[in-house]
């Protein structure tokens, strides 16, 4: 895996960031994924073994679900959430409902 550094923070970051988008599947986000737990934590360990420290997520991706399994991935493989560089979004549509 290739790292750059982040800025000057003296953090490295892999070039390959891994997306969260398919996991959950609550609402119109079904049409992009809907993986469950174990599927979700399967492949955050896949990512992580093979040096990805970078993991995209959004408080939108199935209204909150997608933040939910990641941090019950990161829990139940004991991973070292200070070893981990997670971005997330905000002001997105939680809930069809909202505006």
């Amino acid at each position: 895996m290739k790292y750059n550094l982040l800025g000057n923070t003296g953090v490295l970051v892999s070039e390959l960031c891994f997306g969260t988008m398919t996991f959950g599947g609550k609402g119109y986000w079904s049409n992009i994924g809907d993986l469950a737990q174990e599927h979700a934590t399967e492949l955050i360990k896949v990512s992580v073994d093979n040096g990805i420290n970078f993991i995209d997520t959004a408080n939108i991706y199935s209204f909150g679900e997608s933040e939910t399994l990641l941090g019950n991935a990161i829990k139940s493989l004991g991973l070292n959430r200070d070893e981990l560089i997670i971005a997330s979004k905000v002001r997105g549509r939680m809930d069809p409902e909202s505006k």
